[in-house]
């Protein structure tokens, strides 16, 4: 079992969610509308810093990364507003 963790604007959350959804994902949760930095710039849904992160946490199989992955990486290339989209894999040492 892994922790996926996905980094996003938070308008694209539920585009992130339909993918997690068709691969089977069931434990996820989503904090939204945070205020963060990236590459791009600071989003602290001001007039100066406009817009908000979303992060998705997911309990995953090891089984079903590579096809997150590869889903993600489309949603990714499929325009520019998606380039700031971050996915990383974490391990998960103890489940209560």
């Amino acid at each position: 079992m892994k922790l996926l963790q996905v980094i996003l604007y938070f308008e694209y959350a539920e585009e992130v969610e339909s993918i997690l959804d068709r691969n089977q994902v069931v434990n996820y949760v989503r904090h939204s509308m945070i205020e963060g930095k990236d590459k791009y710039g600071k989003r602290r849904g001001t007039q100066v810093f406009p817009g908000r992160f979303s992060v998705i946490h997911a309990q995953v199989e090891e089984e079903q990364l590579a096809s997150i992955f590869s889903d993600l990486s489309e949603f990714k290339k499929l325009k520019k507003a998606h380039e700031h989209l971050q996915a990383l894999v974490l391990p998960i040492e103890k489940i209560l």
